[in-house]
């Protein structure tokens, strides 16, 4: 028996699972890390905490299957997107990087945005707007503010890249999550001589491009030390991590689409032609499958709005989900499902980290619109599950208007264990919401891509009807669908609401 293993370089920690080439999961391993904020919205995060998570959760899924290195026959990573990673002639990074949900670069987003020429002509290029958690207004903030760092720089690497670096000693970086950069020309597939020309970078920074199921090194002997695996062993590209879920959730031809509701909030459809929104509310990046291409509108504070409800209201319910021996979440879930749809006129924006998707504003907040003495921690969580999904059914009317939404939703991520949570996503969308029998979504796709690279599956089409399975999927509701429907009008409104109002508060 061979077998394959995914590395998921996530925000909050690195999972690494070990299957067999059929798709079941031998033996996982999760390494937690920190986030700093040393000012209001920034984020950033050591690239060697990455770097010793993944060293430390693959050595521990080898020594809990059994399994001989030998026998494993690739590996793959997925990851975050997004985050600066500048590293010097040596390879080593250069401090911290800054991280997708980072909201310091709007100033630079400007500024690249007019040395481009435009916003029309950056989105004819690089298919998207620039938005602060791209790559791109990141290096223009570094080179202005810390210029002995940049100084330094010699190459340019996103977070999954920077570990396949220190895997395999190659430079390389992927299409999908390229297109996350601004700098990449998403309909050719090929770095932007024209953007990088006119705002200054030498192109040399940027590594070689490859597709993300292509061979893009193999395990180094000092490597091999560290993780327990064979020297020689090759690695796939991968793919950033929603197009990592895509192929773990199967969303690898037209029609299908998936929603995850992890940290952030993300709906995601596959297309075989490029498609772009000229107004750039949603993104188009290219696809972890060669020659495709995805729509995708991201929410940046989905999972995370409920960690913050859940730090903040239900201390009780940690403590007795402790005793309990289940999860906190759980027992929130509950409390949710006995306040009523509208929460009792109570409406949450999800706006904690500024927001993508489709309203494309850093200076957004949250907020809890219609608070009264009546409301009680039931209806804040009910609000915040509700602020949550209105953000997505935002976004899956902009990809019905590009004609790319499917007619049934494949739901992944920590939020998609929740029945609560699944059944109120069918009932917003009108469609039948289904998960799979395997839920690690990246890490799944990460090791399909692995065995691709390693020729045990043709191409990943194939891979995934070979692999995966769909488990029954729940019914939409038209009477909820109603009864939701004019307070999403309402959700919508708030925000135009109070935008100006929003850009008032950032300037004080």
């Amino acid at each position: 028996m061979q077998y394959l293993i995914g590395v998921d370089l996530g925000t909050s920690g690195t999972k690494t699972v070990l299957f067999d080439v059929h798709g079941k999961e031998i033996a996982s391993a999760l390494e937690e890390y920190p986030m700093y904020q040393p000012h209001n919205g920034w984020a950033e995060q050591d690239p060697n905490d990455w770097w010793n998570a993944a060293v430390n959760t693959i050595r521990a899924v080898i020594a809990k299957s059994g399994v001989a290195p030998k026998d494993i026959a690739g590996l793959s990573l997925s990851g975050q997107m997004h985050g600066l990673v500048l590293t010097d002639e040596k390879g080593e990074a250069l401090g911290r990087s800054i991280i997708w949900c980072d909201n310091r670069t709007i100033e630079s987003c400007d500024e690249f945005t007019r040395l481009v020429g435009g916003r029309e002509r950056l989105i004819q290029i690089s298919a998207n707007p620039a938005l602060t958690g791209f790559t791109a207004g990141k290096i223009l903030w570094v080179r202005k503010n810390q210029p002995d760092i940049w100084e330094k720089a010699r190459h340019i690497q996103l977070p999954k890249d920077y570990v396949r670096l220190k895997l395999t000693g190659a430079y390389h970086m992927e299409m999908s999550d390229a297109s996350g950069t601004n700098l990449l020309d998403v309909p050719n597939r090929c770095w932007s001589k024209e953007i990088c020309e006119k705002i200054g970078l030498d192109m040399s920074m940027l590594p070689p491009l490859v597709e993300s199921s292509d061979v893009a090194g193999y395990i180094s002997p000092e490597a091999a030390r560290l993780t327990g695996l064979c020297a020689g062993m090759p690695v796939a590209a991968g793919a950033g991590d929603n197009m990592a879920a895509a192929i773990g959730t199967g969303v690898v031809c037209e029609g299908k689409a998936f929603t995850t509701i992890g940290t952030s909030g993300v709906i995601f459809a596959h297309s075989d032609t490029v498609q772009i929104d000229p107004m750039g509310r949603v993104h188009t990046f290219c696809a972890a499958v060669p020659g495709a291409y995805v729509v995708m509108g991201v929410g940046l504070a989905a999972g995370l709005s409920l960690k913050w409800c859940r730090d903040t209201f239900f201390q009780a319910e940690i403590e007795a989900a402790r005793e309990m021996g289940t999860d906190s979440y759980v027992l929130m879930n509950q409390e949710a499902a006995r306040s009523p749809i509208g929460a009792n006129r109570l409406l949450y924006l999800p706006y904690l980290m500024g927001e993508r998707s489709p309203i494309l504003d850093p200076e957004a907040r949250g907020v809890l619109f219609g608070l009264s003495a009546m409301h009680t921690k039931k209806d804040i969580v009910r609000a915040v599950m509700e602020g949550v999904m209105y953000s997505q059914w935002h976004n899956l009317n902009v990809l019905r208007g590009m004609h790319v939404a499917p007619d049934a939703m494949l739901a992944c991520g920590g939020g998609a264990k929740s029945p609560f949570w699944r059944q109120m996503m069918a009932d917003m969308y009108a469609m039948p919401v289904s998960t799979l029998q395997n839920t690690e979504g990246p890490a799944l796709g990460a090791a399909i891509l692995a065995g691709v690279g390693a020729g045990i599956y043709r191409d990943v089409p194939s891979a995934c009807a070979q692999i995966l399975k769909e488990n029954e999927p729940l019914l939409p509701d038209q009477g909820r669908h109603d009864a939701y429907a004019p307070y999403f009008a309402l959700y919508q409104k708030i925000y135009l609401d109070l935008k100006d109002s929003f850009h008032t508060l950032a300037q004080l």
